[in-house]
């Protein structure tokens, strides 16, 4: 039987940076309050030139460098966004120019901020299936473009980013499940009201922005991350002590607290970056991954639990051993 293995990892992420004291000045909000309740304390900020595509040629370039592949060895590319440079065509493929890599399937994934890990998930399927052995998979979003500046409840949140993770195929188990999962009736209690068929003409304008019922998406965010890292150890028959490490969407320091407790984790043993990025959307979980295994923390042969929850809701799981 044929695995997958993720072979490199590479992460980007803007020049500018937004710090809480900065955001003081520009809404009703202090760093002791962003701090105590999200655990954010700085996010970086694209520049108005600057797109979702170049973040991923960047984190992409890393990631080929890490892995020790060449750009022709490619034959799939998968992106993880909600925030693409155009409806049309796909970022994967604007991405898959920039780069040179020959012609081979390259497509986007919308999952909100489990994007990465429904991306990740479709990109294992296809090298087991044996219609890839080398695949670019990125999570990457300009979301501060979609944020609402004068709204201090979502815009203290948010940050830019993209990571990315080159996944060749192998005969050594890497990827060993995964899990995904959506359930489209809390749509209202996090979405952005506009699109390509609703009122895209409010888009950029302060008519447009996140909407979030914050209070209500944590108590949902945290039972179904506890669901779905239990379910993904259950299936593999590997017991929450064998966990060498969780590396959770960067969202709320709450949640990951709540997630972390009900594994029966410390924290010691949860790669943590919501402090220098805030919440990146579908970049946060291959963002976190990288700077685990580039600091070395995450080591070869280590199990490894990536999980992550977005708006939809969707939600997704993936465990490896790197």
């Amino acid at each position: 039987m044929m695995y997958s293995r993720i072979a490199g990892t590479g992460r980007y992420l803007p020049e500018k940076v937004l710090t809480n004291f900065d955001l003081e000045k520009i809404v009703d909000t202090t760093d002791e309050w962003i701090r105590t309740r999200t655990g954010v304390e700085r996010r970086h900020c694209v520049r108005e030139d600057e797109t979702t595509s170049d973040m991923c040629v960047e984190a992409a370039k890393r990631a080929i460098q890490k892995a020790d592949v060449d750009v022709a060895d490619i034959d799939l590319i998968i992106i993880g966004t909600t925030s693409p440079d155009l409806i049309f065509p796909n970022v994967a493929t604007i991405v898959q120019h920039r780069l040179g890599i020959p012609a081979c399937p390259a497509f986007s994934i919308e999952a909100a901020c489990t994007g990465f890990i429904y991306a990740l998930t479709t990109a294992d399927k296809f090298i087991k299936a044996g219609e890839a052995k080398c695949a670019l998979v990125v999570g990457a979003e300009c979301i501060t473009k979609l944020v609402d500046w004068t709204d201090r409840n979502t815009c203290v949140l948010f940050g830019d980013g993209a990571g990315a993770v080159i996944l060749k195929s192998s005969e050594q188990p890497g990827i060993i499940g995964t899990h995904l999962g959506a359930d489209g009736q809390y749509k209202e209690l996090l979405y952005y009201p506009v699109g390509a068929s609703k009122e895209l003409h409010k888009a950029g304008t302060d008519e447009a922005g996140i909407v979030m019922a914050g209070s209500e998406v944590f108590k949902v965010a945290v039972k179904t991350l506890g669901n779905v890292a239990s379910q993904a150890l259950e299936s593999a028959g590997i017991d929450q002590s064998e966990l060498d490490w969780l590396v959770p969407h960067q969202a709320n320091i709450r949640i990951i607290q709540a997630t972390a407790k009900r594994l029966g984790l410390p924290m010691e043993k949860v790669i943590l970056t919501v402090q220098d990025h805030g919440n990146t959307s579908a970049a946060s979980v291959p963002l976190a991954l990288d700077v685990g295994i580039r600091d070395g923390r995450i080591q070869p042969g280590q199990l490894v639990l990536m999980e992550a929850f977005g708006g939809g809701f969707t939600w997704g799981s993936v465990l490896m051993r790197l």
